[in-house]
């Protein structure tokens, strides 16, 4: 059974950085495991948080401006076609992870042929996998617009400001139903113990469940990402433990 988690939040809030810890973690804690990371986010970070520029995404296919990287074989179904170039716009991390890049998706409403093809195209990739980890845009209304897939764990991304936790009740509200079943809860980033009280405060006022928080990385401070964070790897591995995801290697 596939293990999906979705990285959701503002632009800016360190959601990147967090997918790429996530994948550090179950890496190290599950070595035979596969892992598909899953861009869903415009800024299409997430490639470049491994030192690369992935230009081939979903959004290419939908528009037919990709180009291949053989000769489309002949004779195949619509479905089928949609499935083998999905193939061929996956990037290969290691013998275990790939990685995947959506960029702009079709309006949910639309009743092109093609809307459905991804849609069923992409729920077949994803079930190949033991973990998938989706860097989402903003909440999971976006992700849904591309894949109505089950999402076992949804995280957003908040800053320890009270402007940030009523924006993370917001995402909640939009990303609830699409998380139904799956637990949804709030990962505060960037801490500095500073005013924690009230944020704190607020979030339990507006009935967010805090799953994990992470110190504040100093080196970031020239804003420049570290999207290796260590400060951000090990607060991932320490609040782990209070997701509901495998805690061991069966």
């Amino acid at each position: 059974m596939t293990i999906k988690i979705a990285i959701t939040g503002k632009s800016g809030s360190g959601k990147t950085t967090i997918t790429k810890a996530f994948f550090n973690v179950l890496q190290k804690n599950f070595p035979d495991k596969s892992i598909l990371l899953f861009d869903n986010d415009l800024t299409g970070e997430l490639g470049h948080s491994f030192g690369m520029d992935i230009r081939n995404t979903i959004y290419g296919i939908r528009s037919g401006k990709h180009e291949y990287k053989t000769g489309i074989p002949e004779g195949m179904s619509k479905h089928e076609f949609v499935e083998w170039a999905l193939e061929d716009i996956l990037v290969s991390l290691n013998d275990n992870a790939d990685i995947i890049v959506s960029w702009f998706v079709g309006a949910k409403d639309c009743r092109c042929p093609i809307t459905a093809q991804i849609n069923y195209a992409c729920q077949k990739l994803i079930e190949r996998y033991d973990f998938v980890i989706f860097d989402c845009e903003f909440d999971l209304k976006y992700l849904n617009q591309l894949v109505d897939t089950d999402i076992d764990l949804a995280l957003i991304v908040a800053n320890p400001t009270i402007e940030s936790v009523k924006l993370a009740k917001r995402i909640a509200e939009f990303s609830v139903k699409h998380a139904a079943g799956g637990q949804l809860g709030v990962v505060v980033n960037k801490v500095k113990n500073e005013n924690l009280d009230e944020v704190y405060k607020t979030m339990n006022d507006a009935e967010l469940d805090i799953l994990g928080t992470i110190p504040y990385d100093k080196s970031l401070e020239d804003g420049t990402p570290d999207w290796n964070s260590e400060i951000v790897n090990e607060a991932v591995k320490q609040f782990y433990f209070r997701l509901n995801l495998p805690q061991e290697n069966n």
